[in-house]
Order: C-alpha cells, then structure tokens, then sequence
C-alpha cells in the first residue's frame, strides 16, 4: 500500500513537472522564441498561455519596449578636415524576433552592432559637412542632421529584425588643440555682430534725433510767426484805438502835451538835473506857455 502511494505521488509530481514546463507565459512586453534542436521553430508576440514539448523545446524572451544604447565616443573627421569627437545615443526596439535571433540572438550582440553602424553613419554623415555647420547653434541644422544619420542607419539594421528609432548627438567636442581656435574665432564673430547691432542702433538714434529736432524747429518756428502776427495785429490795434481817441484838434494837442510831460519826466533823473530846452521846441512851448 504504501509502495503504491509513493509510486502515485511520484507520477503525479512528474506529472507536475512536466506540465509546468510544457506551458509557458508570454507577457504584453515580450516577444518569444521557441527553439528546437538550436533551430527556431515558432515566434509569439502575443500575450497569453501557450504549450510546448517540455525538455525539448527552448524559450528565448526578447523585449519589446524600446531600448537605449550609449554610443561610444566617436573621432570624426568633417568635410573641411575637421577632427571632432562626437557623443550619441541611439533608442531602438525589436520588431521581428525570428529574424533577431537568427541575426543577431542576443541584444548584447545588437548593441555592439549599432555601435559599429552608427558610427560608420556618424563618419560619413559628418564627412559631408563643414564644420561651421556642425557647430551652429540652429537646431534645424541639427535636426537635419540626425535625420540623415538614422536614414543610413535604418537602411542596414531592417535585415537584423530591428527598428532604429532615434539617433541623437547630445554634443560635439573639439580636440584641445582646436578648442581655443574655435573659441576666438566665435567670439569674434559675436563681437562682429554686436558692433553692427551698436552701429544700426546709432544709426536709428540719428535718423529718430534729426526727425524731433527737425518736428521742433518747425513747431518754434510756427509759433514765432503766429506770433509776430498776433504782434502786429495788437500793435495795429492799438494804433487805431489811438487814432480814434484823438480824432479832433483838441485830443491831438492833449496827446502832444502828455507825450512831452513823458518825455521830459524820462529825462529828469538824478537829483541834480538841468534842462536845456530850445525857445522853439514843442516841450518848451507847453511848459513856458504861449505867454
């Protein structure tokens, strides 16, 4: 009895056994390959419960996200002979896992792969382009650039079951005996551009003074002419109020008197003062009296 119970538990643990390997699980970021004998016989992309032979077939499981590699530091030549050294990144993902394992197998493998392709796309790309282009500060030239660098990196790794999908350069460094060169050189043409901005901003502060002195002058003189209109009119005026307040023989003599008594009393200053008057004058007239 007891043999038969040992027995039966055996069974049903080998049974255990072999039914925990015949299944296996594909997760929503996975894709699977199954081998048999070395040779791949099945892919599943899809997630879900699935059945093999236990002991005989083999699981491989690939992921799906997308990846990042760190490319290594390039030395790179531009088109003006130009050495710089270049620090990128490529993003990339699994998109037919049979051809990746046939191909490649491992994603160690795939990296050291798009580690030489990418390079290889850098140095041509880069070899095309002077280096004043490379350095500029336009992000449409760099983006330009990175677009040209994964076309010819996407045209190679389609036969290895794998998508390339961002190639970036995080930066460009100048080897040390180049630096200080390029340096001077962009912070001249930074002095250049500051002294035409400086020499427009004189010459708009020219153009902006001369148009207030000229608004200025015409308005000063404007007013000066109204002016010496409104003077004369006032002055032709007052001639004419004059004219009709001493209108009669009698007003004239009065105003004749007034105008002398005026004049003399202006020429009477000081304390000690002596008028010489003529006999025949006017002032000496009125003040003797016709007596």
């Amino acid at each position: 009895m007891k043999k038969t119970i040992t027995i039966i538990a055996v069974v049903v643990i080998l049974l255990i056994i072999v039914g925990s390997s015949a299944i296996y699980t594909v997760m929503p970021n996975q894709h699977m390959c199954i081998t048999r004998f070395s040779q791949i016989i099945d892919t599943v992309s899809e997630p879900g419960l699935y059945v093999k032979i236990p002991f005989v077939d083999r699981i491989i499981r690939y992921p799906k996200e997308k990846l990042f590699y760190d490319i290594r530091l390039s030395d790179v030549l531009t088109s003006d002979s130009k050495a710089m050294t270049v620090d990128s990144f490529v993003v990339w993902r699994i998109i037919d896992a049979k051809k990746f394992y046939q191909t490649l197998e491992t994603t160690e493998t795939a990296e050291d792969r798009l580690d030489n392709i990418a390079f290889n796309a850098l140095k041509i790309v880069i070899g095309r382009i002077p280096q004043d282009q490379i350095i500029s500060t336009n992000e449409q030239s760099r983006n330009r650039l990175n677009a040209l660098v994964i076309a010819d990196v996407q045209n190679i790794v389609g036969t290895y079951g794998i998508e390339v999908l961002d190639v970036k350069i995080k930066r460009f460094d100048l080897p040390a005996d180049n630096e200080r060169t390029v340096f001077d050189r962009m912070i001249s043409e930074r002095a250049i551009i500051a002294e035409t901005y400086k020499a427009e901003g004189i010459h708009d502060a020219a153009i902006i003074r001369n148009e207030v002195d000229r608004v200025v002058n015409t308005t000063v003189s404007d007013a000066e002419a109204k002016a010496e209109v409104i003077i004369a009119a006032g002055e032709a005026e007052y001639m004419k109020l004059l004219a009709e307040a001493y209108n009669t023989p009698d007003k004239r003599d009065f105003f004749i008197f007034l105008r002398g008594l005026e004049a003399l009393k202006a020429s009477l200053t000081g304390n000690e003062t002596t008028v010489i008057l003529d006999s025949e004058s006017e002032l000496a007239k009125l003040l003797i009296g016709p007596y």
